[in-house]
């Protein structure tokens, strides 16, 4: 299938040549599906689900909103699409960063990953946070929290093991862990501040101590600093 893009347009020299129509660039339904969910991904961060209509999306793509439908059926197949994409990428980017083999650098490699996606795909970030009716037969951000988290339970799982503790605890301590790293990133997705590596490391610090042993200035010790 090819979608139309642009209007056309005429030039005229004398008064006594004709117009000379220019030939219209089209688009692939594949590139055309991917211009859809791009805008749908900015509009629905920007303005949330419900502030976002058809209309506007339709609009932004420069096409009739039949198209938008033939493509995704309605808003709500779009913003499925978006969440899942997103909520994709950000279980890569976690999972694919756990590959150090102690403990202490998985806490910070786990936490570079959702900071780095934060950072990257912000846009995708507000979605995956924001409540939407959409959202709850889709996935939710809390789902997503918990796929990951799941990642990491095995991981504490065998270290617990290791060490003498009890793995069935492993769950609860994942849950904790990963829940907040997330919520801090929810908190650094508007102020920024302090930089990423010290938000790592005080996650880390947090994590790695407890409130009992805080270091006053934590070091990361894997080899990302920044």
């Amino acid at each position: 299938m090819m979608d139309a893009v642009g209007d056309e347009s005429s030039t005229s020299g004398s008064g006594s040549e004709k117009p000379r129509r220019t030939r219209r660039t089209r688009m692939t339904g594949a590139e055309r599906r991917q211009q859809l969910l791009d805008i749908g991904r900015t509009l629905f961060a920007a303005k949330g689900f419900e502030g976002t209509s058809v209309e506007e999306i339709a609009a932004k793509a420069g096409v009739s909103k039949p198209v938008v439908y033939e493509h995704f059926g309605g808003k709500e197949g779009l913003y499925a699409v978006v969440v899942d994409r997103e909520m994709q990428r950000l279980l890569d980017m976690v999972t694919s960063s756990l590959t150090a083999g102690h403990p202490r650098e998985l806490c910070e490699q786990a936490a570079f990953a959702l900071l780095d996606y934060i950072e990257e795909y912000t846009d995708g970030f507000r979605i995956l946070v924001r409540d939407s009716p959409v959202a709850q037969s889709t996935g939710t951000f809390a789902s997503l929290i918990s796929d990951i988290a799941t990642q990491v339970e095995d991981i504490l799982g065998m270290e617990f093991k290791a060490r003498g503790f009890d793995p069935k605890l492993a769950p609860l301590y994942a849950q904790a862990l990963v829940g907040s790293v997330a919520l801090t990133g929810q908190w650094w997705l508007t102020t920024r501040k302090p930089k990423k590596a010290d938000v790592a490391a005080h996650l880390v610090n947090l994590a790695w101590h407890g409130l009992g042993n805080l270091e006053a200035k934590p070091r990361l010790i894997g080899h990302r600093k920044s």
